[in-house]
């Protein structure tokens, strides 16, 4: 299995990745959501390679098969670990696409770093440009939400990621789009996780402020989300990022929750292909 050690950032990790499809001509970089890992990709990994593509998912630290080390779950951090990722592999004009949390990744590497080896970018679900409430940010998630996620997985983490794995995918309603199987697995995903960086991502990806690193994307954007996620609100991430990024491309999936790779798996494929393509 491939691992690299971290050189841009510290504490220093061993970081996890798949290299699927190697010889394939463009590289598509994948990084997951909270509490998962590169697993919440198996269909898009599938879709991508089958066309042709070669695909990269790799582990956040503290998540799946990477270190946990104790600490560096800020964002700085977190996009040094793209950063070298990127160097590891060797690539140039890669398409990164980030998921939940992992929208943050993608959003803080253009701020530190540019589109340094980068050429196109995807948010999916993104909590990308701000998730939480302030003055100038009145429609936001009031903190005191965060507090209690906190506090909650600190409590009694395997009960907070089972309720956490229903809101993921709107199950009350969505359950004739979802098995119970994915259900358990991804529950299962994240009981795995480390306990610290489950806790120590929480105030990363909810307070953290990604606009000033949102001005300067210069690649080609795409921003997906369902008008049904209960985690993420549509209005706070991706139809602000789509205002901030300039010819930035915005697609809003009817009824989709949050984990929408897993509801609408075929449609968040086809937009990805065409993205590509594009």
């Amino acid at each position: 299995m491939p691992h690299f050690k971290t050189s841009s950032s510290s504490p220093e990790a061993e970081i996890y990745y798949q290299d699927c499809n190697p010889t394939g001509t463009e590289t598509v970089v994948l990084i997951h959501g909270w509490p998962l890992s590169h697993r919440m990709w198996e269909y898009q990994v599938n879709a991508l390679t089958e066309a042709g593509y070669r695909v990269i998912a790799y582990d956040r630290r503290g998540f799946g098969s990477s270190a946990f080390p104790w600490g560096g779950y800020d964002y700085d951090t977190l996009a040094a670990d793209l950063y070298d990722l990127l160097a590891e592999v060797d690539v140039q004009n890669a398409t990164i696409v980030g998921f939940s949390m992992g929208g943050g990744e993608v959003a803080r590497y253009f701020g530190r770093y540019g589109s340094e080896r980068v050429g196109k970018a995807v948010f999916v679900s993104s909590v990308a440009p701000f998730m939480l409430k302030t003055a100038d940010n009145p429609d936001g998630v009031p903190q005191e939400v965060f507090d209690d996620m906190l506090a909650n997985v600190k409590k009694d983490r395997p009960a907070f990621l089972d309720g956490f794995g229903k809101d993921f995918v709107n199950y009350d309603k969505l359950s004739d789009k979802v098995s119970e199987a994915i259900l358990h697995y991804n529950g299962q995903i994240a009981r795995m996780a480390q306990p610290y960086a489950t806790q120590q991502c929480i105030p990363a990806f909810g307070t953290t402020d990604f606009r000033p690193d949102m001005a300067k994307i210069d690649v080609p954007t795409m921003f997906v989300h369902g008008d049904a996620d209960q985690i993420v609100p549509l209005k706070v991430s991706a139809e602000q990022g789509h205002k901030m990024v300039s010819g930035s491309r915005l697609e809003v999936l009817k009824d989709a929750p949050h984990g929408l790779n897993d509801t609408h798996t075929e449609k968040l494929n086809s937009l990805l292909l065409d993205f590509l393509k594009s």
